[in-house]
């Protein structure tokens, strides 16, 4: 579970619950049929006219990737399995690598090592793996623009519903009561359009954004240190060359393990 999407989701609707109660509006007021029809049923059909099919099929994998942690190998640890590989293949030749290929579980690393075992080029694997890692930033971001344009439409039809709100409004002019009651109900709409837009459906964009970053850095890690490897560097290159990608302090502790390490 991605705690930090539970978390959010939680955290803005007692926001926007607990404002209501203290701007004196009863919470059962959210209850209203007319305008959840028109703001999520809306949404939906938005989004289904402006994407193909095999994206919109995509949706309910994308909220499992929101609200649940994926599971990366740590940069830490792929840093110190390469700097022990590039030992291995220092002292008994990069075919001694080639067990190490039954014992990887990423896809994209079982690859990328086969590659370098059964003699590609450099610049081969590069452009390979390279093409891989931009075809899914390719699918990551059209899943993320199914959920940025969901945030674009609800607003929007969040200001239809008040429309049709305020329209029904009309027929209680001779109710000063009634009056006031249709014309609250007819501004929960623009609430829940902005509500869902901009609480919902455009951090779930970012997070997927963020997410898709995270996993190409890590992927790129590894063509820098499969290439590495190939190219016969040192365990302290490849080292320095992948914490480059990591933050300073990071960045710091693992060359100064490293170090340590050598030290000894």
């Amino acid at each position: 579970m991605d705690k930090t999407s539970l978390i959010g989701l939680i955290l803005g609707i007692i926001a926007v619950g607990v404002g209501m109660v203290f701007k004196g509006v009863s919470p059962s007021a959210l209850v209203n049929p007319a305008a959840i029809l028109i703001i999520i049923l809306g949404t939906v059909a938005a989004v289904t006219i402006a994407f193909p099919t095999n994206e919109i099929k995509r949706v309910p994998k994308l909220f499992g990737i929101i609200f649940k942690e994926q599971k990366f190998m740590n940069p830490p640890d792929l840093i110190k399995m390469f700097s022990d590989w590039a030992q291995l293949a220092r002292k008994e030749g990069l075919l001694a690598l080639e067990a190490k290929t039954n014992e990887i579980e990423d896809d994209f690393l079982k690859n990328g090592l086969s590659l370098a075992v059964d003699g590609q080029s450099a610049d081969y694997i590069r452009d390979v793996l390279s093409e891989e890692i931009e075809a899914m930033e390719e699918r990551h971001q059209a899943g993320a623009l199914i959920f940025t344009q969901a945030g674009t439409y609800a607003p929007t039809l969040g200001v239809l519903g008040a429309v049709v709100g305020l329209i029904a409004a009309l027929g209680y002019m001779n109710d000063t009561e009634g009056l006031g009651h249709a014309i609250s109900a007819a501004f929960i709409a623009t609430l829940l359009g902005i509500f869902t837009g901009y609480v919902l459906w455009h951090p779930f964009a970012n997070k997927l954004k963020r997410k898709s970053k995270q996993e190409a850095k890590i992927k790129y890690m590894m063509i820098e240190g499969i290439l590495s490897i190939l190219e016969g560097e040192a365990p302290r290159v490849i080292e320095q060359k992948l914490a480059s990608y990591l933050p300073a302090a990071e960045r710091k502790k693992i060359l100064a393990e490293s170090g340590e390490k050598k030290d000894e």
